[in-house]
């Protein structure tokens, strides 16, 4: 998940100031001053609330200073920020993400002029060397090819329409009926769940990588709104539809970040809850309170303004606003508060350092569900980077959880 960005310097742009028109035409003059205490402090609540649920394509921020060495042994010097200075392997996307390189371990360090040279362990799409901007990303696998594993391109169909997926059928001559489905998080892309799937390969599961409504992949035109969870579970219940239609008995549900809301819905609310025997989510949101709270500070919006644009997502009259075809529930997407509701066995890997999703909400969970949740700690790898930082033991920790908590009652079992 990508921050909310908030420009407090730039002017409510002109669709911001026509859906506040919209709707104080539409509540009369009373209501709208009853529910907006100003036009400048609804506008920029309009602002937020909207930045929260219409899709955007995060940019290409990070400064590329220079690339040397040869193809096989090539280091990227790029501008030190909190990101690039933590250790472990990640992904650069460049050209406007038509580019990608696999970034390694930290080679050189220079505080005075921040900067620091990374290894470069492969150029998977692009032109590196000629790019000067990029985005710093924990997809370190772009693409399936890039995994050297067996995969096919199917589509599935939901209400909304064909949504594209990946399904990695396992190279084991006995698969398990116990399959993996990976559901991303928002602003992201199904390559962002590629990372899990060597792990799941070697423990014989088939998987499927899946899109959901409103992705850049799937979304037409600038009509989509995120639901933050609270639509695109249906989605994750289609992607159960095919796997139950092709050998499977039950599934685990991954999620990272707004992925990981999606899959507690589809685990509590979808036709398809009895066959998920249990949920791995990375860096999840847990409760959307916490999480926009947090997104509101740190874009230095004052609290009236931060709680007005969280009231307008979940209330019918700010639908001109937002765009929102129904409101959000977001209490119904608070799992601190639903914790006695609980009944999927849960890993729950979220790093303390969190800078986009804090992770108390986290650990609230599994302070109250240590019957069910298992929570190892992580405090150094920042947003859905656990794997990146570690692939090793994230897949150790994945292994075992899936192992003694899921793979008991497949028939396939050891």
């Amino acid at each position: 998940m990508e921050v909310i960005r908030v420009s407090m310097s730039k002017s409510v742009p002109d669709s911001t100031a026509r859906a506040v028109r919209l709707a104080l035409a539409g509540l009369g003059v009373g209501a709208g001053i009853g529910l907006i205490a100003s036009i400048a402090t609804s506008g920029l609540a309009v602002y937020f609330a909207r930045r929260i649920v219409i899709p955007e394509q995060a940019p290409e921020e990070l400064e590329i200073l220079h690339v040397d060495g040869f193809d096989y042994d090539m280091r990227v010097q790029l501008a030190a920020n909190e990101d690039t200075v933590v250790s472990g392997c990640y992904g650069l996307y460049f050209d406007s993400g038509a580019g990608h390189a696999q970034i390694g371990d930290i080679l050189e360090y220079d505080p005075i002029s921040r900067t620091v040279s990374r290894e470069v362990i492969a150029v998977t799409s692009g032109d590196l060397r000629s790019a000067r901007w990029g985005r710093w990303t924990g997809v370190f696998y772009p693409h399936p090819e890039t995994l050297g594993l067996q995969y096919e391109e199917i589509t599935l169909t939901s209400d909304v329409g064909e949504l594209p997926a990946w399904f990695f059928p396992t190279s084991s001559e006995a698969p398990r009926d116990t399959w993996a489905i990976l559901v991303h998080g928002r602003g992201g892309s199904r390559s962002e769940g590629l990372k899990a799937v060597p792990v799941l390969e070697a423990l014989r599961m088939p998987t499927l990588a899946i899109s959901y409504r409103n992705d850049a992949e799937v979304r037409v035109g600038n009509a989509s709104r995120y639901g933050l969870g609270d639509t695109e579970w249906l989605d994750v219940d289609v992607a159960i539809d095919y796997a139950l239609a092709h050998g499977a008995q039950r599934v685990v549900v991954f999620g990272w970040s707004m992925g990981a809301a999606i899959t507690f819905q589809a685990a509590s609310r979808g036709r398809n809850r009895r066959h998920i025997a249990g949920l791995v989510l990375d860096g999840p949101v847990v409760d959307w309170y916490d999480v926009l709270d947090h997104q509101a500070r740190i874009n230095f919006l004052p609290t009236p303004v931060a709680r007005l644009a969280l009231d307008m997502l979940t209330r019918p009259w700010a639908r001109p606003i937002t765009g929102l075809e129904t409101p959000l529930d977001l209490n119904r997407m608070d799992w601190v508060r639903r914790a006695a509701e609980l009944d999927k066995r849960v890993l729950l890997i979220h790093s303390d350092d969190d800078e986009f999703v804090p992770s108390g909400p986290s650990h609230a969970l599994a302070a109250v569900r240590r019957d069910l949740v298992t929570m190892p700690k992580y405090d150094r790898a920042r947003h859905t980077k656990e794997w990146n930082i570690d692939p090793e033991r994230w897949n150790d920790e994945v292994a075992s959880f899936i192992e003694s908590e899921v793979l008991v009652n497949d028939s396939a079992a050891d």
